[in-house]
C-alpha cells in the first residue's frame, strides 16, 4: 500500500495543520476520508489555486488584526462569567448538549466579544449541569479559557 501525499487547500482552520487558504500535503486517506467529506479542505487544482486569494481575504476579514488585540480579547474572555440555563433531568444531565455555537451566543449575551464558533474548542460535548472550562483560540499565538456555569432551568 502506497502512502502518497495528497495536496489540499484548507477551507477551514484545522488544528495542527493550518488555516483557511493554506496549501498542505497530507496522507491521502486523511484527506479523502476526513478533511474533504467534512468540508475542511478541497482538492488542489490549478483552478482551485485561484480561489486561495478569496479564501484568504475572507479569513483576514474575520481574523483578529494584531497580537495586542488578541491579548486584550483573551483577557476580556478570561474575566467574563458566562452563565447558561438549560433544561436538565433530576440527576443533572442535560436534555441535549452544549456546543460551540451555543457557547459563542452565550459569551455574546454575557457582554463578551463576538466569537467564531470554529475557534471554540470543547474537549467533550457538555452534557451536565455545573462549571466547565472551554478553550478559545483567539489568535494563532493566543488562547483563552472561558469559565461556563450551566444551571438547570
Amino acid at each position: 500500500m502506497s502512502r502518497t501525499p495528497m495536496k489540499l487547500i484548507l477551507t477551514q482552520e484545522v488544528s495542527g495543520l493550518g488555516a483557511p487558504g493554506d496549501v498542505v500535503d497530507v496522507a491521502s486517506g486523511y484527506g479523502r476520508n476526513y478533511l474533504i467529506p467534512r468540508g475542511f479542505a478541497m482538492p488542489w487544482t490549478r483552478g482551485a489555486e485561484k480561489q486561495i486569494d478569496l479564501i484568504k481575504r475572507a479569513r483576514s476579514a474575520r481574523e483578529v488584526r494584531s497580537l495586542e488585540d488578541a491579548k486584550s480579547i483573551a483577557d476580556e474572555l478570561e474575566e467574563l462569567h458566562v452563565r447558561m440555563r438549560r433544561r436538565a433531568g433530576g440527576s443533572g444531565r442535560l436534555f441535549g448538549s452544549v456546543g460551540p455555537a451555543d457557547i459563542a451566543a452565550a459569551v455574546r449575551e454575557a457582554g463578551g466579544p463576538l466569537l467564531d464558533r470554529r475557534r471554540i474548542e470543547v474537549r467533550d460535548p457538555i452534557k451536565t449541569v455545573g462549571s466547565h472550562q472551554v478553550r478559545v483560540r483567539v489568535h494563532p499565538e493566543v488562547t483563552a479559557w472561558v469559565d461556563i456555569d450551566i444551571v438547570a432551568s
